[in-house]
Formats: C-alpha cells, sequence, structure tokens
C-alpha cells in the first residue's frame, strides 16, 4: 500500500512538472503571437491611419468594420466578432474545446477592426489568441493532463494574452482567473496561469521594451480626503459601468440584427460623426484607437471639465457603435478610459494637487466594476503605472464600486461563482443520461397487448408511440383506466396515449429536463429532434446516479 502511495506521488510530480513546462511552452508562443498581432495592426495600420488626413482618419473606421465583416463571414464562417466573451463561454462549457478552426477569421477581423482605428481594446483578442494557443497544445499533449485539468491551458493561454499585451504579467494571470466569474475565482489553475503570463511578458517585451503601459506623470502620496475622494469615485464608477454595461449589452444584441454590411456602413456614419466633433472640440480625433492618447490627455490639467465630460460621452458613444457594428475587439481598455476620465472630473471636483491620483484610480474602479475583476483592476494601475503607492486608493475605489455594480458585466458569459457539484451536474447534457435503445409502441397497438407485452412483460410504467421514428406521445397505465375492459381487445394505444406531455431536446442541460419532470410529474421525459424523431429517453433513476454521471462524462472542477 505505502509503495502504492508513493508510486502515486511520483506520477503526479511528473504530471505537475509537466504542465508546467507546457504552460511555459503556451507563454512562449502566446508572446511572440502577441508581439506579432500588436506590431502589424498598431504600428503596421493604425499608426499609418493617424498620419493620414482628417478625411481618411474619419472614414478608416467604416473601412475597417466592412473588412471585418467579410473576413467573419468568409473565413470563420459566419462567427460571431466575439474574442474575451469567447474564451470565457468556453470556460463554462466543460464538454467542448474551444473551436480552432475559428480562430484566423476572429483574428484577421480584429486586426481589421483595431488597425483602421476603432475605439476598442487590443487585448480581447490577445487573450483569444492566448486561449487558442493553449487549447491546441493541451489538445497536442493530452496525456500529460487529466479529464479535470481539461481547461488549464485554455487559462494558462489567456492569461499569457493579457500578460503580453499589457506588459502585465501578474494582471494577466489574475484577470484569466478572475473574469470567468463575478464574484468567485478559478483558483486550482494560479500556477500554471503564473507561469504563461511570465514567460509570455518576456518573450513580448524581447520585441517591444518594458516601459509602463500607461505614462502617468505626478506624486502618488495621497491622504484622507484623497480616500474620502477615493470613495466617492467609487459609487461614480459603479453607476457609470454599470450604464456603460447596459449600454455595451444592449449593442450586442444590435450586432446580430440585419446585414452585417448595413450594420457596418450606419456605424461607420456615426463614428465618422463623433470623430468630427472630436476634431472640432479638441483639434485631435481622440474617438480613434485604443484609448492610450485620451488617458495621457485626461491627466493633463489644463483640460476644463466640461471638454472631459464631453470626451467621456465621446468614447463611450464610440464603443458601443463599433460593437453594434460588429467589430472585433475588446472591452477591457474602453472600460479603462471611461475610469480615467470620470476619476479626472471626480478629481477635479475634490480639488486635489495630484493630477494623476484620480484618473488612476478610476481606472481600478470602473474596470474592475464593469469586467467585475477588482483584484486584475487594481493590479493593472500598478503594473501599468510603475507606481504602486496607487493600490490602497485604488482598493477603495474598486470595492465601492463592485457595490453599485450588482449583477451587472460586460459580458453576458460570466457566471456568479464556481458551481457546487451538484450544480455541475445538472448542467451536463441530457445526453449523459439518455438511453437510446428504448422500447416503443406503435399507435395501433391494442391496450390488450400493450398490458402484457410492455407494462407487465418488460415493467414499464409508461411507453414512448412511435409512428416509424416519429414521436406521437406517451402511454402510460395510468390512462388504461378510461377505456372499459371490456373493449382492451379492440381500443388502442393511440386512443390513451398522452400527447400533452412535455419532451425534451438533446441539446438541453439535465437542469432544464428535471424542471419539466417536477412540473408535469412524471419519472420518464422522452428526448425528440427538432424533426420529431425520438431519440430515447431520459428517466429520474438514471438522473439520480449522478455519480456515474461524472465518471463517464468527466464533469470538471473549474
Amino acid at each position: 500500500m505505502q509503495v502504492d502511495r508513493r508510486a502515486r506521488w511520483v506520477a503526479l510530480g511528473r504530471r505537475s512538472r509537466q504542465v508546467v513546462g507546457l504552460s511555459a511552452v503556451t507563454g512562449l508562443l502566446t508572446g511572440g503571437v502577441v508581439a506579432l498581432f500588436e506590431r502589424v495592426t498598431s504600428r503596421g495600420l493604425f499608426d499609418r491611419v493617424l498620419q493620414q488626413p482628417p478625411w481618411v482618419q474619419a472614414a478608416a473606421p467604416l473601412i475597417g468594420l466592412l473588412a471585418a465583416g467579410a473576413a467573419l463571414r468568409w473565413l470563420a464562417s459566419g462567427a460571431t466578432p466575439a474574442t474575451a466573451d469567447e474564451y470565457i463561454r468556453n470556460f463554462h462549457d466543460r464538454h467542448r474545446r474551444l473551436d480552432l478552426k475559428l480562430v484566423p477569421g476572429r483574428i484577421v477581423a480584429s486586426i481589421a477592426t483595431l488597425g483602421s482605428g476603432a475605439p476598442m481594446g487590443f487585448e480581447g483578442p490577445a487573450i483569444y489568441m492566448g486561449a487558442a494557443i493553449g487549447t491546441a497544445v493541451q489538445q497536442r499533449f493530452a496525456r500529460s493532463f487529466s479529464r479535470d485539468d481539461a481547461k488549464l491551458l485554455l487559462v494558462a493561454g489567456a492569461a499569457a494574452g493579457v500578460a503580453a499585451i499589457f506588459k502585465a504579467p501578474a494582471t494577466g494571470a489574475v484577470f484569466a482567473l478572475e473574469v470567468p466569474f463575478q464574484d468567485d475565482f478559478a483558483h486550482r489553475m494560479v500556477l500554471p496561469a503564473l507561469t504563461a503570463a511570465a514567460v509570455s511578458y518576456l518573450t513580448f517585451v524581447t520585441f517591444s521594451n518594458t516601459a509602463p503601459l500607461l505614462a502617468v506623470s505626478g506624486a502618488p502620496p495621497f491622504d484622507l480626503r484623497d480616500l474620502g475622494g477615493a470613495a466617492v469615485l467609487g459609487v461614480a464608477a459603479g453607476a457609470g459601468a454599470r450604464g456603460f454595461a447596459l449600454v455595451l449589452r444592449r449593442a450586442k444584441e444590435l450586432a446580430t440584427l440585419g446585414p452585417a454590411w448595413a450594420r457596418a456602413v450606419a456605424a461607420g456614419g456615426v463614428l465618422a460623426g463623433l470623430y468630427a466633433i472630436s476634431r472640432g472640440l479638441y483639434g485631435d480625433g481622440l474617438t480613434l484607437g485604443p484609448g492610450y492618447r485620451t488617458v495621457t490627455w485626461a491627466t493633463d490639467p489644463r483640460h476644463g471639465i466640461p471638454l472631459v465630460l464631453a470626451l467621456l460621452a465621446l468614447r463611450a458613444v464610440a464603443t458601443a457603435t463599433v460593437v453594434a457594428g460588429g467589430g472585433a475587439g475588446g472591452l477591457f481598455i474602453p472600460l479603462v478610459v471611461e475610469g480615467a476620465l470620470l476619476g479626472r472630473v471626480v478629481g477635479a471636483a475634490f480639488g486635489t494637487d495630484n493630477q494623476s491620483l484620480f484618473p488612476v484610480i478610476g481606472i481600478a474602479a470602473f474596470l474592475g466594476a464593469g469586467y467585475r475583476v477588482p483584484l486584475a483592476a487594481v493590479m493593472f494601475v500598478a503594473e501599468t503605472t510603475g507606481k504602486a503607492e496607487f493600490v490602497v486608493p485604488g482598493l477603495v475605489a474598486a470595492a465601492v464600486a463592485q457595490l453599485l455594480m450588482g449583477k451587472g458585466s460586460v459580458s453576458p458569459y460570466q457566471q456568479a461563482a464556481r458551481a457546487g457539484h451538484l450544480e455541475r451536474r445538472f448542467e451536463l447534457p441530457v445526453t449523459a443520461v439518455l438511453q437510446a435503445d428504448v422500447r416503443t409502441v406503435p399507435p395501433d397497438c391494442t391496450i390488450t397487448e400493450f398490458l402484457w407485452h410492455h407494462l407487465i412483460g418488460n415493467r414499464q410504467k409508461s411507453v414512448p408511440v412511435v409512428d416509424g421514428h416519429t414521436y406521437l406521445g406517451m402511454a402510460r397505465m395510468d390512462e388504461l383506466e378510461q377505456v372499459p375492459r371490456e373493449q382492451w381487445d379492440t381500443a388502442t394505444v393511440a386512443e390513451v396515449m398522452r400527447t400533452d406531455l412535455p419532451t425534451a431536446r438533446p441539446t438541453w442541460q439535465l437542469r432544464a429536463a428535471i424542471v419539466a419532470m417536477e412540473r408535469f410529474d412524471v419519472d420518464r421525459l422522452a428526448v425528440v429532434d427538432e424533426q420529431g424523431t425520438l431519440v430515447g429517453v431520459v428517466t429520474t433513476t438514471e438522473i439520480l446516479k449522478l455519480d456515474e454521471i461524472l465518471e463517464q462524462t468527466g464533469d470538471l472542477e473549474a
């Protein structure tokens, strides 16, 4: 027994080292790919757009949205422009890997969107690329992972993507672990995420530099008045992020309506108008690009508060417009920009001499509330500004903003917390307990035959009635008393079968099947496809075998 236990520990240690090594490989590949993506999109396209005449800059997002729509349709088989959302959605889908065939189309769409100056973040595609690389590496070395680790390198890759694009390894690891949930943390994947993030960061800065992402100047010291202002800013950021999240969710709904080209044209027209307003107010197209220039502009005390408020509104409308127009990009940086502008406004109201403090803690509050990632938001502020002293007021603002945010989020795929054992089992598909080889009865079978051959002979209480393969209803013992016993030799099952009982689809989760069975007080549920063909049945007996179901389907603990 002791020898077996020692052998298991040795095997576990060997597998852990393999996992860490593959996490490092994921980080290495992700850092290089993200560096190439950033060079092509930012330096190769967006920087050239900024060098063009104003009318070209105004028209560029329209061209980018049209190109993104074409890439999604022809290269990604009509996939959505989701990037970070796709990572979150797949994290919670324990029975499906990230679809790697859609990656090229989505990345081309992201390059077109961001390279043309659409106001979204580079982190969305970076997360998606990292998650795809992690998925591919894990698929290649599947033997090194247990069933419980099916999403491990997906998370490590996402962490590597954020770490590279923001030059912030700790932020990358914390964000990838924190963003799938609103009030929880994927704690089992910390070491692979940290490893991939660190390696990715080192790889990325090899091709770039280690300078902080946000150029923030000023002395970070603060006093009690500033802490009070941080709490007030948290209230404003929580309310603002909640409204912004609602607008973005509506924009995502609009992105599914009508022809893609029509949405792109309409969005491009709106973006051109916003660009013109920005040129008129600020002498520069601050509605273009991810928004790093806007953050620098917000910390300049020479700019009046009315202009700051106007830019806050312009950027919010511009980002929502891109989303509605089908653009592919991230929402992390748009939240950062809104937070910096809001912080500038609140800081002016408090009359603080520290011009950089409130924009920076506004970033922590707005980002933390919008994505429900307070820890990652505060870590982002510390790493990307190079000023760790902002952490304490940032934590105050982020905590208050979380309270005001409620259950809202910019991502519809986040879950409140890690599901318990029973909840995870309810999320299994009905096919996990489906009985496909089930006895059926034709509608012209007599009641006598039905009784002796099915109910008594096979010890069944209810039997699906099918005509060929088409499901008609459910015949049960309870309905036999409706027909006088002397007529059982001539009456048919069609006369007593129930057609008002619920049926399930093969795509249902167990939770939905259980709710339907409880509502109609039945212990057997027919599963029927869209053509009306009987696929099988689900019974309470099979559902109650949850431990066996978990063993067969490899249910995962996040």
